[in-house]
């Protein structure tokens, strides 16, 4: 199961190796808090168990967008393009 990661397949599945890593260590972290696996988990360590729901396309990471309006930080002093 741990060969998946090897393969490519799954990176650009989840848009790059930063964002796999992020997405594993998300779901890693709520099965050793508690949550259900969505796949059998019978005989897989909890690593496996990420692994084989990403694979199947039970989990994938939604990332929060958030609108950033430039014009409203802060004003930059203005310059004057004449010598002084």
């Amino acid at each position: 199961m741990i060969e998946l990661l090897k393969s490519d397949d799954i990176i650009n599945k989840c848009g790059g190796r930063f964002k796999l890593t992020a997405l594993i260590q998300r779901r890693w972290l709520q099965l050793l808090q508690g949550s259900r696996p969505m796949v059998e988990s019978k005989g897989l360590t909890p690593l496996e168990v990420v692994v084989r729901e990403i694979a199947e396309g039970k989990i994938e990471m939604e990332l929060a967008t958030q609108d950033y309006d430039y014009r409203a930080s802060a004003a930059l002093p203005e310059f004057s393009s004449e010598a002084e």
